[in-house]
């Protein structure tokens, strides 16, 4: 695998953010994607994407194979609950390796949650996805969803050598449609794309990200 960029990396940080003012639309609104209510939250926040990232996806969605369709599972996270599941990630793999320096923590914790600071769905910028069937199935991509990097003995990784054949066409046809339309993946999170935050900007050699930390209220 070649080198990966995690989200703790200082060049990430050091992205400037030229905020576009784009609202956070809901995904549902006009049926156009699937949608998968496991990451539910009382104020349905993680239904949510930056007007931009949508109409990407929905590209996206026009390159797939006949028969196949996008799953959406997750976009904007607010960022206490972005904080929180960082935090949450940081103390088990302090728990687990209590040999480590803060420094390593926040590095590792970075492979399966952004730091909240630069968290691309806290921008309304990411989106957590997977692939179905045209009856809604979802495909064998090698993982569940989320799983992280201990969990699977790193089968999250997006190009991951330990996974079925099946498993690897599907990511390379999400993959190919998600990238033809502009987005771009966290390569420890074969799920996880990104449309206009710091981590875009700095692997599509952009000069600034367009989507900053919002948050979720009714002028959106």
């Amino acid at each position: 695998m070649s080198e990966i960029v995690l989200m703790s990396d200082p060049k990430v940080a050091a992205i400037p953010v030229v905020e576009s003012g784009e609202r956070l639309v809901d995904v549902r609104h006009d049926g156009r994607l699937l949608v998968d209510t496991r990451k539910q939250d009382p104020a349905d926040a993680f239904v949510h994407l930056r007007e931009g990232v949508l109409e990407r996806l929905v590209k996206a969605q026009t390159m797939l194979p006949a028969g196949m369709r996008l799953l959406f599972v997750e976009g904007y996270r607010p960022p206490s609950l972005q904080r929180e599941y960082f935090e949450e990630y940081a103390g088990q793999l302090r728990a687990d390796n209590p040999d480590w320096s803060s420094h390593e923590i926040h590095s590792a914790a970075s492979r399966y949650v952004s730091p909240p600071d630069i968290a691309p769905h806290s921008a309304g910028a990411a989106v957590d996805l997977t692939l179905a069937d045209a009856d809604g199935h979802e495909l064998d991509l090698g993982t569940r969803m989320n799983a992280d990097p201990e969990e699977s003995e790193g089968a999250c990784y997006t190009h991951a050598p330990n996974i079925t054949g099946e498993a690897r066409v599907n990511r390379q046809l999400l993959g190919a449609a998600l990238t033809s339309a502009g987005l771009v993946n966290y390569p420890t999170e074969w799920w996880h794309w990104s449309f206009g935050d710091r981590y875009w900007a700095l692997i599509a050699g952009e000069t600034a990200a367009l989507y900053g930390p919002k948050e979720l209220d009714s002028r959106n």
